[in-house]
């Protein structure tokens, strides 16, 4: 059998190791320590604009602690966008709060604005103004990011701003990280760099990453006993792990140059076939997290999914729409059919900075030949 082509793999940039052992020698095996305070400052200095980040576990639960931090309680409504992985979602319930989802428009695949509007609308008329706002930066292509702060501000609702898949995508040269009240990264081992399992919190103030640290440490009050007056957490992450955040980080610029290098090719090599790609809106810059293509049909996403796995290819459908999703199906939903669309006929292709000339070639060669 052919060796197997990954979607997106981890791909290490050497000095991982080195803040790895500086953690080893030093005895940090824990969920503090140097490497996270250098991995967090690397973060801010990265991201700029005056933001302060906070370490954690992983992306979800760094959407956790932005809506404990937003206020966000049982009974509230939380206005999310519907076409995302399930972990933009399901902090919502772990608050006992309820979504309510949005569909997407055509340009970005992200949160359509005038759906957004419209929902709001309509639950402050039924009595239960949103507390939150999750939009999210799919495929590392940003949201329509001046619309919705738009809609924020007029609402008064904090954006909660997802960017598990987005690190070092812009707008307008502002990078992805920075556009919300509240904003997450994610470091799972597909994403664009990793720190196996992990995710970041950025907020505006200092005193809030302080309590969202207070939170993701058990919320130990100051006695020289454990003392516990709020519901806490476990969700900071470990200097083992930060350290290989640091070396990421270190090779993050070449990185998105990689992925946006197999979109390109993809692109050229496919211009002529029914396959189509999502073009970057005028000021945008998308870090290219995977590359995506929407065939004509259902049946052809499929025989094409198909197709490349009996090459031993990895590829996978877009995601499907949380509106569509079994656990969510009694939750209030405004659509207009983009979600479930690029759901059926989407379809992510491998797009691993580790990819080869030889391997990206023969995906290509293989659809060709489809």
């Amino acid at each position: 059998m052919k060796k197997k082509i990954w979607l997106s793999s981890p791909h290490m940039g050497g000095n991982e190791i080195k803040y790895v052992q500086e953690a080893f020698n030093s005895n940090w095996i824990a969920p503090l320590g140097p490497n996270v305070n250098e991995f967090e400052k690397s973060l801010q200095a990265y991201i700029g604009k005056n933001k302060h980040v906070a370490a954690l576990s992983s992306g979800t639960a760094a959407i956790h602690l932005a809506l404990v931090l937003a206020g966000v309680t049982k009974g509230d409504e939380v206005v999310c966008q519907s076409f995302t992985f399930s972990a933009s979602a399901n902090p919502i319930l772990y608050v006992g709060a309820t979504p309510v989802f949005i569909d997407s428009e055509q340009d970005t695949w992200n949160m359509c604005p005038v759906l957004l509007e419209t929902a709001i609308k309509d639950r402050i008329l039924k009595g239960k103004k949103p507390k939150a706002i999750i939009a999210v930066h799919l495929y590392g292509m940003p949201y329509k990011v001046a619309e919705i702060k738009n809609i924020s501000k007029k609402y008064g609702i904090p954006v909660i701003e997802d960017s598990a898949e987005a690190i070092g995508s812009e707008v307008n040269g502002q990078k992805c990280g920075t556009f919300g009240d509240y904003a997450i990264f994610s470091f799972n081992g597909n994403k664009i760099i990793t720190t196996s399992g992990g995710g970041a919190l950025i907020t505006n103030t200092a005193k809030q990453k302080e309590q969202a640290i207070f939170l993701a440490t058990q919320a130990r009050d100051e006695a020289p006993h454990y003392e516990h007056s709020t519901l806490g957490y476990n969700y900071r992450m470990s200097n083992v792990l930060a350290g290989i955040g640091r070396g990421q980080l270190e090779v993050l610029e070449d990185r998105i140059q990689a992925r946006r290098g197999n979109f390109e090719t993809y692109k050229e090599a496919l211009k002529n076939s029914h396959l189509k790609v999502l073009e970057e809106p005028a000021g945008y810059f998308s870090n290219r997290w995977l590359t995506t293509v929407l065939t004509e049909s259902f049946e052809i996403r499929e025989k094409i999914r198909v197709y490349l796995e009996l090459q031993n290819i990895e590829s996978r459908p877009l995601w499907k729409p949380m509106h569509l999703q079994p656990i969510f199906e009694n939750c209030a939903n405004y659509e207009n059919g983009t979600s479930e669309q690029l759901f059926e006929k989407g379809l992510c292709l491998p797009s691993g900075t580790n990819l080869t000339n030889t391997e990206i070639d023969s995906i290509i060669e293989v659809l060709k030949d489809f």
